[in-house]
């Protein structure tokens, strides 16, 4: 059982002039790792005001325009702070599965974690996704329940929390050392944290984070690297600075290095890929950087100068011979190929459009993602394909690369399959659904159909909802967060966590009717829609460019059907009874770029511009459509 949290021996909020890396007994290397929307990024904000860091804005750390729009944390930073005579090097990392390898590979840079676990909603997909990597770091991890100070979360309900934890921690093979998790109580939001929990709608009486930092200098080892030793670094982290150009991060292993040495990068297969100078070493420090003049082992730092490093490589000394181990990180499970966009309207909006662009831009994006691989592909063009964890760091991707001007088409996700001892199998994933007790029934039906097994039915009585645990076949999943929030009226939340590879479920019914195929080229008339409207649902508005083989809308029926939705209505001098009639339309149904990738079937493209997302078929022409499709059945 770990001693007692004492706050007697810290002092927190001193601040220090820092040119080289500290004794590596005063350094503390650790994570925050939690499931999705639980709190990371608050509470690194709040460790941070802490150490006396002054905030601009709240969730500091995310820190491109994706995270701050959607709330989410995508890549791994790092920062430092002082707390006492300590430095703590302290991880946000992304709660989200599709972004796990990012956790993989951090995990390797610390001696510590902190599992953060909201007391209402307890261990959920994704918390038990990061903490088996944890686990199977040898982390011993501070588990921390956060938003206790909301009125729904009793001490009832956090001892129920924490047995859970512990069953988990056991279910995943946690050691006697690892089940003896210290647990302590936080209002991330308000800033406090403590080792007991305090009476409902109060605060403790010091309200601050000082028990929690004090539990982690003394539950986190100090590094166990060799100060004197050959100097090595794991690359982690791969940036660009537009000044310095590659900046490689990563945790010190051994040794330590001055600004101006001489050091070599060994690839992860133990080929020596350059020899360099360091011209540059950097140390975040709150919110801001410092550069020092040497650093040791334990710390974590920024590097310039290594041009040709990447992710899982070694920096070290001229005399290191072989590199570290890079650790395991788990292959990607869907792909998507990347085209240059080769429809009637490719060009007018784009500026980066030829498939060597997008080449370029693809292996930049693989340089810095351990988990995204990108293969040209054989006899396609300039097609690329890009395999990935899944459809959220897929479309993240794709956001990006459109919001920089790029225009391209992409296919369908594409589940990748394994073959075992002559047994296909598919990725496997948990779902995780709360949905209020009327829906659960059409939940447990819709999942069937996508061959989901349900493995608990979990009543959450003070709400009347339910908690229902399936596992799952990753392709029968593609798009099926827009059909969940049809099924529970918007009122459900689903999480989802890779699993496993499991056998083959087999062939999943159509879950999708055919689609209305325009045949024309022009814009959109109100007339030309009012006339296609009744056969389905309309994805185009009015005055819309549409060229044939663009998809305008919905079929109401199973097959596809080609239109005209830019008939122009006959013009004439003789009035007809009802000519003058109004048409009146529904509002089409618009895609996000999610709803887009979870729409398209297999003989579908996505054409992505900067300010469009049209669907299309891969074949434009009709009759050659047709003619595949004869050949494909004969």
């Amino acid at each position: 059982m770990p001693a007692p949290i004492s706050l007697s021996n810290f002092q927190a909020g001193r601040s220090f002039s820092v040119v080289s890396s500290p004794d590596p007994q005063y350094l503390r290397d650790f994570a925050i790792i939690a499931h999705v929307d639980h709190g990371k990024t608050t509470l690194m904000d709040r460790l941070l005001a802490q150490s006396g860091s002054t905030l601009s804005e709240d969730r500091i750390m995310d820190s491109n325009a994706l995270e701050k729009e959607r709330g989410i944390t995508i890549s791994s930073k790092y920062t430092s702070f002082q707390f006492g005579e300590y430095t703590m090097n302290a991880v946000d990392t992304p709660g989200h599965a599709d972004f796990g390898g990012e956790v993989e590979r951090i995990l390797g840079m610390v001696d510590g974690a902190v599992l953060l676990v909201d007391a209402n909603e307890g261990p959920l997909s994704q918390t038990k996704f990061v903490l088996e990597k944890a686990l199977k770091r040898g982390l011993a991890p501070v588990v921390v329940l956060n938003k206790v100070d909301r009125p729904s979360v009793t001490e009832q309900r956090c001892t129920e929390v924490e047995t859970q934890l512990f069953d988990l921690f056991a279910q995943l093979g946690a050691s006697e050392e690892q089940l003896d998790f210290p647990v302590l109580y936080a209002s991330a939001r308000e800033g406090w944290a403590a080792t007991e929990l305090p009476p409902p709608g109060q605060k403790p009486e010091r309200a601050s984070m000082e028990p929690l930092l004090a539990a982690l200098v003394q539950q986190v080892p100090p590094p166990a690297g060799d100060p004197e030793g050959e100097f090595a670094m794991l690359v982690a982290m791969i940036e660009r600075d537009a000044f310095t150009g590659r900046v490689a991060t990563g945790r010190i292993t051994s040794g330590s290095a001055r600004v101006g040495d001489r050091c070599k990068v060994l690839h992860h297969s133990g080929k020596v890929t350059e020899d360099i100078r360091l011209t540059k070493i950097v140390k975040r420090s709150g919110t801001t950087k410092l550069e020092l003049k040497r650093a040791g082992a334990g710390d974590i730092v920024s590097i310039s100068g290594a041009a040709s490093a990447g992710i899982a490589d070694t920096i070290g000394s001229v005399s290191l011979e072989q590199p570290l181990e890079p650790g395991l990180i788990e292959p990607p499970t869907l792909s998507m190929v990347f085209s240059p966009n080769d429809s009637p309207l490719a060009g007018r909006e784009g500026v980066h459009l030829t498939g060597s662009k997008i080449g370029e831009r693809l292996a930049a994006e693989a340089e810095t993602s351990v988990s995204l691989r990108v293969i040209p592909v054989p006899g396609g063009g300039e097609s690329f394909e890009v395999q990935a964890r899944g459809e959220l760091q897929l479309g993240l991707l794709i956001e990006n690369m459109r919001r920089e001007g790029f225009e391209f088409s992409v296919s369908p996700p594409k589940v990748l399959l394994r073959e075992v001892d002559g047994q296909k199998m598919e990725p496997v994933e948990e779902v995780i659904c709360e949905v209020e007790d009327e829906y659960a029934g059409a939940v447990i039906e819709a999942l069937s159909l996508r061959k989901g097994e349900l493995q608990e039915m979990i009543p959450i009585e003070t709400e009347g909802k339910q908690r229902l645990v399936f596992s799952c076949p990753s392709r029968s999943l593609i798009g099926f967060r827009s059909a969940f929030a049809t099924a529970t009226r918007g009122s459900g939340i689903l999480h989802r966590a890779f699993l496993e590879y499991g056998p083959y479920r087999g062939s999943i019914d159509r879950v999708r009717k055919g689609v209305l195929i325009s045949t024309s080229d022009g814009r959109t008339t109100t007339y030309a829609l009012g006339l296609v409207e009744p056969r389905g649902t309309l994805f185009a508005p009015a005055n819309e460019d549409v060229y044939p083989g663009m998809i305008v809308g919905e079929h109401s029926r199973d097959n596809d059907l080609e239109v005209n939705p830019a008939r122009e209505k006959a013009l004439s001098n003789v009035r007809n009874k009802g000519s003058e009639e109004k048409v009146y339309l529904t509002p089409p149904r618009l895609f996000t770029l999610e709803d887009a990738i979870g729409y398209v079937a297999g003989d579908e493209l996505i054409e992505v511009t900067p300010t469009k997302l049209r669907l299309r078929k891969r074949i434009l022409n009709s009759s050659e459509r047709r003619s595949q499709s004869r050949r494909a059945h004969a």
